[in-house]
């Protein structure tokens, strides 16, 4: 009837009303928002994680590193220092990779039993399976 009180009317917004804008899509380069944008070109750094993570790039530089500083051992205390932390640091590494393969092992063996008690032709259909990628055949 008269259109132009709409203009005066108060609007009062509760909580939880009101307009709600909410970003609903999934974020899913969490790992590379890391990286500053100005640090280098993200598409070239997504496509080399690909080819080998950062710890495999870091683990590949620590091998080598070691091992050259073991032909020529560091003049400094303060590289002498470095080194012993990294060795430390590498093999802390190992162990917790020793671990996991433990755990893993745990983890199929423990699958494996469930499988041949609650399932035993599929326990003997996957030992079959096994054989054969063994011996370098596909099944």
């Amino acid at each position: 009837m008269f259109p132009w009180f709409f203009i005066f009317a108060p609007q009062w917004h509760l909580p939880f009303s009101g307009s709600v804008a909410q970003r609903i899509d999934p974020q899913t380069d969490w790992f590379f928002d890391g990286i500053d944008a100005t640090a280098g070109d993200s598409r070239i750094e997504r496509q080399a994680f690909e080819v080998a993570s950062y710890g495999r790039q870091l683990g590949l530089l620590t091998e080598v590193l070691v091992e050259l500083a073991e032909q020529v051992p560091p003049q400094s205390e303060t590289a002498v220092k470095s080194l012993k932390r990294l060795r430390a640091i590498q093999l802390e590494i190992e162990k917790i990779k020793t671990k996991d393969a433990a755990s893993l092992v745990r983890d199929v063996e423990q699958a494996l039993n469930r499988l041949q008690k609650q399932h035993p032709a599929e326990y003997e259909r996957l030992g079959e399976r096994m054989q054969l990628l063994r011996l370098g055949r596909p099944y």
